[in-house]
């Protein structure tokens, strides 16, 4: 049998993003906040996990690891996130939104699982590659399915609390540690044994969740299969007017499509670099400052506690808690803003407020003026605008690309981004740590206090207005008749 290549016929016409956008807020959405963004749940669950039991495989009786190594296995983990987010985010906008989402969950499942029987350092640091392979998969299937089904008016907010809630997950990881780490409870092998196994019980109700969300129209429209994409449109419609009763208006706006793009290297080359320069400079500021914020600062928070500020490993969960907290309500209540007074004004704000204090916190602690609970107190402050900065880079490589390619984008940027600063920054900082010296900290500390100032200074210049704009206005297809 000869399968014929999908094209449209010339000058297609469609109202399926204007369909989308004018839809009102519904069951229908939140069933695709839960089952969708609750990804970054499982993704703080896993890093905070990670966190939180450094000490406890530092005293492991099978794995026994150094302060050095547990620094690379946060860098495994981001590397695997780094090539899982490109090998899928290229099968996500070739096969689909929904597919993928569905095996990038499988994969995480698997891996995370295997973690929980790791023997010694080496395999200890291959699960930890994997699992990260499935969330890397995950942000570029997730992201792009979620700015797709999400109204214009809302995409801002939501996208922000969607991805703030990684600090749910964070927290949840942190209140588990404490449990699972108690020295009475489990074993100093068993506990963070359990502790990884339970992000696979998590994943295993998403899988059912994800059963009933759609295909996304946006993709099937552009990949030539408009019968389809109608078909998921007037499903979705029939179950908001069911579910809330509510009479949808008509739409007038429609999209013209010529033939389908067909997705090379060169093609993408082209669109970042020639077409796009400035967004793509843009997203790689933002994408690689916030990755080494966080990634570097998070991964190895657990060993500054121990070390520095002789924390017990079974508590450490406390003081990640309250950090988690503020950090997840700094994206929710400030995630309406961006749709509001606009993305470049609050992209600048909370960028160049994170790197202002954070400098500010390594001066105090290179001063000696901080306890474990001040610097908790410091921590939780910064990341109550860095959360929401980091959650505002996703928002944007997400948003300023055209449909074709908006999953392989943003794999693209946060493969890069991660290259850039966040697979070294967990090693860095834990060699940083291994020596003892806090001026070497501060150093750290430092350098992503500058880096964070710059992608602000960088987003006066290149910001993008993509506040309440359809993403067909914002970046128009590259199918689109001319």
């Amino acid at each position: 049998m000869v399968i014929e290549p999908e094209t449209h016929p010339p000058a297609t016409r469609t109202d399926v993003p204007a369909r989308l956008d004018r839809l009102p807020w519904s069951a229908f959405h939140r069933l695709v906040v839960t089952a969708l963004g609750i990804t970054w749940i499982l993704d703080g669950l896993e890093v905070t996990l990670a966190g939180s039991v450094a000490a406890a495989l530092q005293t492991s009786p099978r794995l026994h690891l150094t302060a050095e190594q547990v620094g690379l296995t946060g860098s495994a983990y981001l590397a695997g996130a780094v090539l899982g987010a490109l090998f899928f985010g290229h099968l996500t906008d070739k096969l689909g939104r929904k597919k993928l989402f569905n095996v990038t969950l499988g994969v995480y499942l698997v891996a995370t699982a295997a973690t929980a029987f790791s023997w010694d350092f080496a395999s200890f640091m291959l699960f930890r590659f994997l699992t990260g392979a499935g969330i890397g998969g995950e942000y570029s299937a997730i992201n792009s399915a979620i700015q797709e089904l999400i109204p214009a008016r809302l995409r801002g907010r939501i996208d922000l609390a969607i991805n703030g809630s990684f600090w749910v997950g964070a927290a949840g990881g942190a209140v588990l540690s404490v449990w699972l780490l108690d020295p009475e409870v489990l074993g100093p092998d068993l506990g963070w044994r359990v502790a990884f196994g339970s992000g696979a019980v998590l994943g295993l109700v998403i899988l059912y969740l994800r059963r009933f969300l759609p295909e996304s129209p946006r993709w099937l429209m552009i990949h030539g299969r408009s019968q389809e994409a109608e078909r998921v449109m007037i499903e979705i419609e029939a179950r908001i007017t069911a579910s809330g009763h509510v009479t949808l208006s008509p739409v007038t706006v429609t999209l013209t499509l010529g033939d389908r793009h067909k997705t090379t290297l060169v093609s993408v080359a082209r669109t970042l670099l020639r077409v796009y320069p400035g967004r793509t400079t843009l997203g790689l500021m933002l994408m690689a400052s916030q990755a080494f914020l966080y990634n570097a600062i998070f991964f190895t928070y657990a060993l500054v506690l121990t070390r520095f500020y002789a924390v017990p490993a079974d508590k450490v969960g406390l003081y990640i808690l309250p950090f988690a907290v503020g950090s997840f309500l700094g994206p929710l209540l400030l995630g309406p803003l961006f749709d509001t007074l606009g993305r470049k004004p609050m992209i600048v704000a909370t960028y160049g407020l994170s790197g202002l204090l954070l400098a500010v916190t390594a001066q105090l602690f290179n001063m000696g003026l901080l306890d474990a609970t001040t610097q908790t107190v410091m921590w939780s402050i910064v990341f109550f605008f860095a959360s929401a900065a980091a959650s505002a880079a996703y928002l944007t490589v997400g948003e300023c690309f055209p449909l074709e390619i908006r999953a392989l984008t943003i794999a693209l940027f946060y493969a890069f981004g991660t290259l850039l600063g966040g697979v070294g920054g967990p090693w860095l900082f834990g060699v940083l740590i291994e020596s003892g010296n806090p001026n070497n900290i501060v150093a750290g500390y430092l350098l992503g206090a500058a880096m964070m100032i710059v992608a602000a200074l960088v987003t006066l210049k290149l910001g993008v207005a993509a506040e309440c704009r359809p993403l067909e206005e914002v970046a128009p297809p590259l199918s689109t008749a001319l």
